[in-house]
């Protein structure tokens, strides 16, 4: 008969203890399962082998099709039989037993497994959107997204701009798809239905120019020169598409000299994309200045295969109203956004109202 030392040596290796204090979960033995279960574990190793080949022909979609079967099968078994999370570690030995030259079957992998068909019921999203990019991807996905529509949108975007995690990561904590195609523009007066509704979805507002720091330029030479020596992250920051001609373009125009502050070509959209940078807030006199620039760059830079050059007005604030009344009767196709840097969003809520506001700091200064 063993005694309570021994007992409890037994209760520790059983339970995945070896020290107090400290846990190393092990899964239960395999006589404690249900025939169910032993049913029900073949039948998953069934399907895996039977997906082998596919996997390897078409690895990603196939192994995240497989992935959303297994979780199908398990949201089911469970709903049935009543099984708790401690199937799953069972799950993950029996499978890695089984399968030993197969990564992605431990416990917290096989739980994302379950969550993932959780999110997508629908099979032929899953065929169609979310296996086409990778696992990985689809997890920051569930995890950092609620609702399926903008799941959806992000794994959409993810597959057209061939984003990578990280990348994905930082453009849903920027909120991309809130900010996509809100800048106030004249787009669907100034370009042809076809195009305008494409451009509009280019530009975004407001623009998130984190990448600078918390020590923000007050002269646009020097918001300029810093977006230009971050010139990837700005990139990233406009979107597909952009590629960099210059900065402070010289236009000569009747004798008179002048500069645009940064210039760009849309491969996509096949136009010239003149961009000015305003460290205040709007003022109506900037579209007149924006459309000369796009005038001149119409009529010396524009190939006869170009469409008409786009303008776009990055600004610190803006009142909606004043601009689409200063926008009104423009031609050429002219957006207006913001520009921010992000100095609060890492901040907890609680703390950022208590900051003051860099105007309220620069009032005490003066």
């Amino acid at each position: 008969m063993k005694n309570c030392e021994e007992e409890k040596l037994d209760n520790r290796k059983r339970m995945g203890k070896n020290k107090d204090g400290v846990i190393f979960p092990v899964a239960p033995n395999l006589s404690e399962m249900s025939d169910t279960y032993l049913n029900f574990i073949e039948e998953i190793k069934a399907e895996i082998q039977k997906q082998r080949i596919s996997v390897v022909l078409n690895a990603n979609s196939s192994m995240i099709c497989l992935y959303w079967n297994i979780g199908k099968a398990i949201i089911k078994k469970q709903e049935k039989e009543g099984w708790g999370t401690k199937v799953i570690d069972r799950m993950a030995k029996d499978l890695k037993d089984a399968f030993p030259d197969m990564s992605g079957f431990s416990p917290r992998n096989i739980k994302y497994m379950r969550k993932f068909a959780e999110c997508w019921p629908d099979y032929e999203i899953v065929q169609r959107v979310v296996a086409q990019i990778p696992w990985r991807s689809n997890i920051s996905v569930m995890d950092k997204l609620t609702d399926q529509k903008s799941r959806i949108w992000y794994a959409q975007k993810t597959i057209e701009n061939g984003w990578s995690k990280t990348i994905l990561d930082m453009q849903i904590e920027s909120r991309l798809m809130e900010r996509a195609g809100q800048s106030v523009n004249n787009f669907q007066a100034a370009l042809p239905p076809t195009d305008s509704d494409l451009v509009n979805q280019v530009f975004k507002d407001p623009y998130l120019f984190d990448f600078l720091g918390t020590d923000i330029p007050r002269r646009e030479v020097e918001i300029e020169r810093q977006l230009t020596e971050h010139i990837q992250s700005f990139l990233l920051e406009l979107g597909q598409g952009f590629a960099f001609v210059g900065r402070q373009v010289h236009l000569e125009v009747g004798g008179d000299d002048f500069y645009i502050d940064l210039l760009f070509y849309h491969l996509k959209l096949r136009c010239y994309v003149v961009i000015e940078l305003k460290a205040c807030d709007f003022e109506p006199g900037f579209i007149s200045q924006l459309n000369m620039y796009q005038n001149a760059v119409n009529d010396i830079l524009r190939h006869p295969d170009d469409k008409p050059t786009i303008g776009l007005l990055l600004v610190k604030g803006k009142n909606k109203t004043v601009v689409e009344y200063s926008l009104a009767g423009y031609q050429n196709p002219i957006g207006v956004a913001e520009w921010k840097n992000q100095i609060a969003k890492a901040l907890p809520e609680e703390l950022r109202s208590s900051l003051p506001s860099v105007e309220e700091i620069e009032k005490e200064l003066e």
